[in-house]
């Protein structure tokens, strides 16, 4: 028998929308990261929003076809730092813990979402 992918041992679109629906509104009320959303309309926001589900749904395993831009294109010019990223992480972890997410499955969100820091962050 195979191992059921991140995807669906997550718990599938729903939890990770709402892994998502929980994480932006934190990100948006970071007194250092708060200021990427500052002039953001709320239908740009939703976008967004889905289009990081749609994103982590389909790298997790899942049936979602992503139709966004890369890492790197998405964040080119927006000047994150490591201490942007930091403060991201800091907000992942509090939302995995919330959300209780098992340890395998936590270090396996972690790892992947790591992976992509050289792509976003550029200061």
């Amino acid at each position: 028998m195979s191992q059921k992918s991140l995807y669906e041992r997550l718990g599938g679109y729903d939890a990770i929308a709402a892994v998502v629906n929980d994480l932006i509104p934190r990100l948006q009320g970071d007194a250092l990261l708060g200021r990427f959303w500052q002039h953001r309309g709320e239908d740009g926001v939703k976008r967004e929003k889905q289009l990081l589900i749609d994103f982590l749904c389909s790298c997790a395993g899942g049936p979602m076809y992503y139709t966004g831009r890369d890492m790197k294109t998405t964040h080119k010019g927006m000047q994150l730092s490591d201490r942007d990223w930091a403060a991201f992480m800091g907000h992942l972890n509090a939302m995995l813990d919330a959300f209780r997410v098992p340890q395998a499955e936590r270090d396996e969100v972690v790892a992947f979402i790591q992976s992509t820091k050289a792509d976003i962050v550029e200061v």
